[in-house]
């Protein structure tokens, strides 16, 4: 079994353990009032780590963020972010380093569980690397004392006019974090 795939059954499989307790069946009553997930501001700071599908050159990242959320509704939040990420080549001892600024949505589909999805560009470390765009879409669990742990995939495409040019690539990444209310 390939790398990539049991990097995501272990993590769907931790997601689905930790919902399935929470799962609650639909309310069409109106009478209900109208609450957060718990946190309608919030902060949140988290460490990454992903790894590369075997035809890409990179082999591994990992980074840390600060992200900033925004409960719109119960179901819906915008989120912004900024870190560190770090990309490493197979074989080499190059790497990619960049500040990811991302700005996106998240859904929570089943109680504090979530679909979320963002677009950003990456400021390059190095003075002649560049970055042009990042997209990324994945799911994850906010527990009500503010941790979270989440999957998705996070896509890169380079500027040609790079010292450190890769073409379009992608990792699988797994983020834990924490959120405080603000």
């Amino acid at each position: 079994m390939k790398t990539v795939t049991k990097f995501f059954a272990t993590a769907l499989t931790a997601v689905a353990m930790l919902t399935a307790t929470n799962l609650k069946a639909q309310d069409m009553s109106t009478s209900q009032p109208m609450t957060t997930n718990g946190m309608a501001f919030k902060i949140g700071v988290g460490v990454n780590a992903g790894i590369f599908p075997d035809r890409s050159e990179m082999d591994y990242g990992y980074g840390a963020d600060v992200k900033l959320q925004y409960d719109l509704s119960k179901d819906v939040a915008i989120t912004a972010s900024a870190g560190y990420t770090r990309l490493r080549w197979k074989g080499s001892p190059l790497n990619f380093q960049f500040i990811p600024l991302m700005g996106g949505v998240k859904t929570y589909v089943i109680d504090r569980m979530y679909l979320s999805g963002g677009l950003g560009t990456g400021l390059a470390v190095k003075e002649s690397a560049q970055m042009n765009f990042i997209y990324t879409g994945g799911l994850g669990y906010e527990w009500n004392n503010g941790l979270e742990i989440g999957a998705r995939y996070e896509g890169y495409v380079n500027n040609s006019a790079s010292d450190l040019y890769f073409m379009k690539t992608g990792q699988y990444n797994l983020r834990i974090g924490y959120n405080f209310k603000l």
